[in-house]
């Protein structure tokens, strides 16, 4: 009876935070799902009317109801274009949290979210035997993107062009990491993120290049584990307060001046999602969790605003390169000036922008893995920007965003590169 109060309780507080919405269509105009399936169903305004009927469309089918939900990439496009200023990604998050309740966790997410992802040491032993395996199950594509595909596994993960697992994982490389500081230096928590400690190694030892060049000293403690966002997305509350606690606890072991990531989900997550669930743990972890958020930084932000890295002219012949904008990054940290100025900081690359720059690319992280095909007539539209900006190289400030990019690119047969900006300005370095 507790249980079916409480669950009431929050329904009617989801309530109160979308009546500010005036179904004035806005989120329509920005919506990439809209844009793929054209369907009211699939944009804010649509859910929203969805999420104020919850009670009775979950007694009624709540499969239905779930399903719903998930056809959403959670980019927050329709938050930023909102003027009335209705927290949308919030609403839906809980939405999915409470169907997800009532309904219960699928064993296959469970033993992900709650087994694989909160046991790091267990999460790191299955990549690395997976990782020899590679070599059995996918067969390598001739693409500039350096690119896998698994026509065996097809049936399971559909036809994606994707990156092999590092042969060598970034921790395995560097273990417990936590080096002095330099005399007046400062030291930064370096928070690599699941892909870029597993797949896009190469770009996280770019990041500590930049930081070790700039005399910064890097604290990376041993079973750092996922931030949380993909259980979060997929409704598993209880799963993400798990891993961020993972994670803050060995966080607090380190004396370090800031947090930066090279992941714009990542980035998010640690600043505005791990303050508002840690709410629900003690005092102290919810101070250590804002006191985190405080000093948590996307890399750019930081070797701009902090590193104080400027842009300088390009030079003659320089490579064409056009910029992504990560939504998480722009739409929810308002970071996209940044990314650019470190592109620019390197005179062999010309910066021209695309078309609908920050318009999402169409990852969306676990909406990838269950709706490819949408992922992909989405990410179809962000490839034709990219191609018709005459770019050779294609950045971007989030992994995903990276993989979604060498995805779309592949399957066209793009002699287009796509890179962090961060490996762009390391190039600069010695």
């Amino acid at each position: 009876m507790s249980d079916l109060q409480s669950l009431a309780r929050r329904l009617m507080a989801l309530d109160d935070r979308i009546v500010a919405c005036m179904k004035c269509g806005f989120c329509q105009q920005v919506c990439p799902m809209f844009g793929a399936t054209m369907m009211e169903a699939d944009v804010a305004r649509g859910k929203l009317a969805l999420v104020s009927n919850l009670a009775h469309e979950m007694i009624r089918d709540p499969q239905a109801v779930a399903d719903k939900l998930g056809r959403c990439l959670l980019c927050g496009s329709c938050e930023a274009a909102c003027p009335s200023g209705v927290k949308i990604m919030e609403v839906f998050l809980t939405a999915r949290e409470l169907v997800n309740e009532y309904i219960g966790l699928s064993p296959v997410k469970k033993a992900i979210f709650r087994g694989l992802l909160t046991h790091p040491e267990l999460f790191n032993f299955a990549m690395r035997v997976g990782s020899p395996v590679q070599s059995v199950l996918f067969k390598k594509n001739r693409d500039a993107q350096h690119t896998v595909c698994a026509p065996m596994l097809n049936f399971m993960l559909g036809d994606r062009h994707i990156r092999k697992l590092a042969a060598k994982p970034l921790h395995s490389r560097y273990g417990h990491l936590d080096e002095p500081r330099m005399a007046g230096g400062l030291k930064v928590a370096f928070y690599p993120g699941c892909m870029g400690d597993k797949m896009y190694v190469d770009m996280a030892e770019a990041c500590l290049k930049v930081l070790r060049h700039h005399n910064v000293a890097v604290f990376m403690p041993k079973g750092l584990t996922c931030c949380g966002i993909p259980a979060l997305s997929s409704g598993d509350a209880k799963g993400m307060i798990e891993q961020m606690q993972l994670n803050l606890n060995l966080l607090e072991q380190g004396n370090f001046d800031y947090l930066v990531t090279p992941c714009g989900s990542c980035t998010a997550t640690i600043k505005d999602f791990w303050p508002m669930y840690a709410e629900r743990l003690d005092a102290g972890m919810k101070k250590l969790a804002d006191d985190l958020a405080a000093k948590t930084m996307d890399i750019n932000q930081f070797v701009v605003e902090v590193l104080k890295v400027q842009a300088v002219p390009a030079g003659d012949g320089a490579t064409v390169v056009t910029y992504h904008d990560p939504c998480h990054l722009k739409k929810a940290l308002g970071i996209s000036a940044q990314p650019r100025t470190v592109i620019a900081a390197n005179p062999a690359y010309e910066l021209k922008e695309m078309h609908e720059a920050d318009r999402c690319c169409g990852c969306g992280g676990s909406f990838n893995l269950f709706h490819y095909d949408y992922s992909r007539k989405i990410g179809q539209r962000k490839r034709d920007n990219v191609v018709a900006s005459g770019a050779k190289v294609v950045a971007t400030g989030c992994p995903a965003c990276m993989m979604q990019l060498e995805d779309v690119l592949s399957h066209n047969h793009d002699d287009i590169v796509v890179r962090h900006p961060i490996e762009l300005y390391a190039e600069t370095l010695k």
